[in-house]
């Protein structure tokens, strides 16, 4: 379906979709021939172009054709290869990729007159950009490189917690019978290392500062020890957040994405805003699902305390996966025959890394 909006031209771009850029539930989104680097994140408002505000805002501009090193603390405005001219009735929502977000480089994707990131309006007809803005290492990216990801959805495709709990009670969405809160399952964090036979051992990862620069098209590249420092289990299970610091940790839950529903992680709760988890949100049919290869995985998450130090508590509700129907099962679901990297996932760093 995705392809056939492509061939209708609701999906146009200045270059042919590379072999594996659709995915089950969504399409990847590739970095055009040009960066901007600008002294805000801004949002252009009705009435008001992307392109007018790179203008105003612009510090310089440089070529991505041969590869460039984005900067942390740093915010960028990259116009994309793909725009769009949707129907009236196909709205969008994008979000960064898993090794995206992994990497603590923060992607939002921006389109004309908006005033919100991330979504785009049925009827939609005009550019993309991405802005994106490194925290914790340098990438370097260059013209075609994917950080984002952009789903698009023909009415409301959401389950209730009605429908959603009969999904539960059918499928095993985790590997926890009580699971359904509202119109989502719950996702816990990991702070015993429930991966391990007794517990104990990593729970997560911690990133270093003035590392070296992660090129994000290359896998298994990197020492892990040269970017990550693992964090153990404490006895009393819990984790002291530094809002300086960026953490990979992992859910206790298993979870698995039966083959015509996607799902997405959204906040546990707006008013529990002392720690952000899960910059990239989206979860593919057939994630974790053993008809796809999987025996569920577990959703790693990518975890910054706010404005204040946090104590996380092992099993303390972190998340919540809100899963939608499918118009269509699609012709191939995430897993080993895609190619997919996280499918059999525990905790896992991005695959960058080796090991």
């Amino acid at each position: 379906m995705i392809a056939a909006l492509a061939q209708a031209r609701g999906i146009e771009a200045a270059q042919p979709f590379a072999p594996d850029q659709i995915q089950p539930a969504s399409l990847d989104l590739r970095l055009g021939a040009v960066a901007y680097r600008v002294r805000a994140s801004f949002l252009p408002g009705p009435g008001t172009a992307v392109a007018r505000r790179i203008a105003e805002l612009k510090l310089h501009e440089f070529a991505l054709t041969d590869g460039a090193v984005l900067e942390t603390g740093c915010v960028y405005i990259v116009p994309l290869i793909e725009r769009l001219a949707l129907p009236d009735d196909v709205a969008a929502a994008t979000n960064p990729k898993s090794s995206t977000g992994r990497l603590d480089v923060f992607t939002r994707v921006i389109a004309d007159e908006t005033r919100g990131f991330d979504r785009v309006a049925g009827g939609y007809h005009g550019p993309l950009y991405a802005e994106i803005s490194p925290k914790t290492f340098p990438v370097l990216v260059r013209q075609g490189s994917r950080l984002s990801q952009i789903r698009f959805r023909h009415g409301d495709g959401a389950l209730d917690s009605e429908a959603l709990r009969a999904l539960h009670v059918r499928e095993g969405l985790v590997d926890r019978a009580e699971a359904v809160m509202g119109d989502g399952v719950a996702v816990s964090v990991d702070l015993f290392g429930s991966g391990a036979r007794n517990g104990g051992g990593i729970v997560g990862y911690r990133a270093k500062r003035h590392t070296a620069v992660i090129e994000v098209e290359r896998r298994a590249a990197y020492d892990v020890a040269d970017f990550w420092e693992p964090i153990t289990a404490r006895a009393d299970r819990s984790l002291i957040l530094d809002p300086d610091e960026f953490y990979i940790l992992a859910s206790t839950e298993a979870v698995q994405v039966p083959p015509d529903y996607a799902a997405e992680m959204v906040p546990f709760d707006p008013l529990v805003g002392e720690f952000r988890v899960h910059y990239a949100g989206f979860f593919d049919p057939g994630f974790g699902y053993a008809g796809a290869g999987g025996l569920g995985a577990r959703a790693v998450l990518e975890v910054r305390s706010r404005e204040v130090p946090f104590i996380l508590e092992h099993g303390q509700i972190v998340g919540r996966l809100v899963y939608e129907k499918m118009l269509a099962r699609p012709d191939q679901l995430y897993g080993s025959g895609i190619g997919s990297n996280y499918q059999a996932q525990g905790l896992k760093l991005s695959k960058h890394f080796r090991g």
